[in-house]
């Protein structure tokens, strides 16, 4: 089961079909996809979010995969971005994303904090591997506030082709309550 989860602004909860036309106006906006793996189509498709919904996250949902939309308390029916946890790192565990009128508030650094609860505290994770585009400064520092090292920087590509190293990242469980402490 994926939990409902709250912020001091936000709330988070499992994703529906409901929220398929807010997910697609935030999510399908080249500034936000340009940082993501070059597996995700750009242009994207029409039909591409309630496709990746139904055929990745929905038949998961609970089992091996979590994902929460981001609501704000203020605006509690449209959805604002997303953060995704799954078991099996590719090498990540987590992935987020957060609609462009939304950066640069915090909003995403509050969000990831109960998702890092709810991995270490219910799901048993005792570590968590994150990764993003190099040059993706939002992502990195949201790592940095939450206590992830550093491990290394690889080649990868991504959906901007100028976009060619991935940082990847590590948060144990020891790090995160030593951070919140």
């Amino acid at each position: 089961m994926t939990p409902y989860l709250t912020t001091n602004r936000l709330i988070l909860r499992p994703v529906t079909e409901a929220d398929i036309p807010a997910y697609t106006r935030y999510f399908c906006d080249y500034e936000v996809i340009r940082y993501l793996s070059r597996t995700v189509p750009w242009p994207y498709p029409d039909d591409g979010v309630e496709n990746f919904l139904k055929t990745f996250i929905f038949p998961h949902q609970g089992k091996t995969r979590w994902m929460w939309g981001l609501f704000l308390k203020i605006a509690e029916t449209e959805l604002i971005g997303s953060v995704d946890l799954w078991r099996e790192g590719i090498p990540e565990n987590r992935g987020f994303w957060l609609g462009r009128p939304f950066w640069n508030q915090g909003l995403m650094t509050e969000a990831v904090a109960p998702v890092s609860d709810f991995a270490f505290e219910k799901l048993g994770f005792e570590k968590l591997v994150f990764a993003n585009a190099l040059h993706n400064i939002g992502s990195r520092r949201n790592k940095e506030k939450t206590g992830a090292k550093l491990l290394r920087i690889e080649p990868a590509h991504f959906v901007d082709p100028d976009l060619k190293e991935r940082q990847v990242w590590e948060l144990t469980k020891s790090d995160w309550q030593n951070k919140k402490t």
